[in-house]
């Protein structure tokens, strides 16, 4: 008999009534929000809008004080090791080691997901094929160029063939070819695996042309959701998602455009941990 948690009813990742707080700052004030099996959905906002920590929270990183979680019917506070084994992660600070080679990056974290010996080896090869990352593979971390840096951190999060991939922020610090060719690969895979892939990015544009529904998120609340089409329509003739964030936020966001290598994508990181 199917599991009931198995269900492609069962949303990806849903959460009720979810509040954090750091000191007097509300990060996330009473959010509701569900991600369904299958989609790629963005969480939308500016620095400081509270995504961030609702990923943290959502991937077992923080807890929730206040609300629930479950991904794939599974409760986070309850079965935080089952959660972490549905989920690929890849978060806004480094994750790679820039002295370790490409191939040791991955195979660290296939060691860390205890990927069985006997195929550990012919998975690593897999997703850095995946990633278009195999004749570099043995070369250093610290020599590649930021897109590979993500591709990289790609490779490392979908290592454990995850239900669920999260990125947080994926393309900062990133030039538009970079973003694409970080893009062209989280499509291909989500369409050969049906894959949810849940994404936070304040790159309206990245996320009306690789988003099937968004939520603007501001001050810690969801303020719209719906499809980018929907959003866009529901302003008007010729609207853009920014002006659908304006709308309901009366903010204008802004976004990165820097190049570089691995010292770069770590400086723009922290910066945007900083301020957001």
């Amino acid at each position: 008999m199917t599991s009931p948690l198995a269900s492609d009813e069962t949303p990806a990742v849903r959460c009720v009534g979810l509040r954090r707080r750091f000191g007097d700052t509300v990060a996330v004030d009473g959010l509701d929000l569900e991600v369904r099996r299958g989609e790629v959905f963005g969480l939308l906002g500016p620095n400081g809008a509270g995504k961030t920590t609702t990923i943290r929270m959502i991937t077992t990183l923080l807890p929730a004080p206040v609300g629930a979680i479950q991904v794939l019917g599974r409760d986070v506070a309850r079965h935080r090791t089952a959660v972490r084994r549905l989920i690929g992660y890849v978060p806004q600070q480094l994750s790679a080691d820039g002295t370790l080679t490409g191939r040791e990056n991955v195979t660290l974290f296939a060691r860390l997901y205890d990927l069985p010996r006997a195929t550990r080896t012919a998975q690593v090869n897999a997703v850095l094929e995946e990633m278009n990352l195999s004749e570099v593979a043995d070369r250093p971390a610290k020599t590649y160029s930021g897109g590979m840096v993500r591709r990289l951190e790609l490779a490392q999060a979908l290592v454990s063939s995850p239900q669920l991939l999260i990125l947080d922020e994926p393309t900062v610090g990133l030039d538009p070819v970079a973003r694409d060719g970080v893009w062209d690969r989280i499509d291909a895979i989500r369409a050969a695996t049906g894959m949810t892939v849940l994404v936070t990015t304040h790159a309206m544009q990245e996320a009306d042309e690789h988003c099937e529904r968004v939520a603007l998120m501001h001050r810690g609340r969801i303020r719209a959701e719906g499809s980018p089409g929907e959003l866009k329509g529901a302003i008007g003739p010729g609207a853009t998602l920014d002006d659908v964030f304006r709308h309901h936020t009366g903010n204008a966001l802004t976004g990165e455009n820097e190049n570089g290598g691995m010292r770069d994508v770590a400086a723009a990181r922290r910066t945007a941990r900083r301020v957001g």
